[in-house]
């Protein structure tokens, strides 16, 4: 049985590990309200504006970002996930559902394309051909999220890709969130169906320049908002998971105490043992 001064210092550093566990907590509850009214905030719009891109695409608009292309040689992957650790399970999902992609594919027909420390760092280990990486994205700047884009898009026109997907966590609530895997270029092209879109809308200066400058600014806006999804989803997972590490802490911190009682008890019953048996000697 280790000694009590052995149980006190256990005591304490668990007390530490607690008080710690329980800021961080804390510090991420406080940054989620933030993060989660922004990606509750880009839903709506991101929504809307695909609706604007399906209404003003007439049938037979041609642009270089819409329609599969006759072959597919290069895909590209862009894996969204956290910059630090202590987020519980929350990378290992994005790990495996990315893997559970990447194995359709030899390793020279796909490039990764890793957003975040971690991501970056697994896949640096899994050998996996990297194209372009992003570390410290959590506070992005909006002019940082419009290059990143256009060098994607840029990418996508010289044929560098002919494919572009997304795997990013979309966050539900602090309890629940999901890995989603979506294809990011080319564009489906709309299907327009019978009196869906009935209204003689006139375009100015014309169709093929609106539609020029919606469907750039619908890729920002979609990659901005996947962020937004994926920090939020990283706070809430990290609030569990330092709620658990917290309260692991107490438990601990009970039984050690516990064991110090007994130890401390064990020590006076063997004092009083001693002190009764040397006066006995005496008599």
């Amino acid at each position: 049985m280790p000694s009590l001064k052995e149980i006190r210092t256990r005591i304490r550093s668990v007390d530490n590990i607690r008080k710690i566990t329980n800021t961080m907590e804390m510090v991420a509850a406080a940054q989620l309200r933030k993060a989660q009214n922004k990606a509750e905030q880009s839903r709506p719009y991101i929504t809307k504006l695909k609706e604007i891109l399906d209404a003003v695409s007439p049938a037979e608009q041609t642009h270089p970002l819409l329609g599969k292309r006759i072959s597919t040689n290069k895909t590209a992957l862009i894996i969204v996930g956290s910059d630090r650790g202590l987020c519980g399970s929350y990378n290992t999902g994005i790990f495996s559902q990315a893997d559970k992609f990447l194995k359709q594919f030899p390793h020279d027909k796909v490039e990764i394309i890793p957003i975040g420390r971690k991501v970056i760092e697994y896949y640096q280990r899994q050998k996996w051909p990297i194209k372009h990486s992003i570390a410290g994205w959590e506070r992005l700047p909006y002019h940082d999220v419009r290059l990143l884009t256009q060098k994607l898009i840029d990418w996508y026109l010289i044929e560098d890709f002919d494919e572009i997907y997304l795997i990013y966590t979309r966050y539900i609530n602090v309890l629940s969130r999901k890995v989603l895997v979506e294809k990011f270029l080319p564009f489906d092209k709309p299907e327009h169906k019978a009196g869906q879109f009935n209204v003689n809308y006139i375009f100015e200066p014309n169709i093929e320049d609106i539609y020029d400058e919606l469907l750039p600014r619908y890729c920002v806006t979609k990659v901005q908002t996947i962020l937004h999804e994926a920090y939020a989803s990283e706070l809430a997972s990290r609030i569990l998971s330092m709620k658990t590490a917290t309260n692991n802490a107490n438990d601990m911190i009970e039984r050690l105490t516990l064991v110090r009682n007994k130890v401390r008890q064990a020590a006076i019953t063997r004092e009083i043992s001693e002190i009764t048996s040397g006066a006995e000697n005496l008599k």
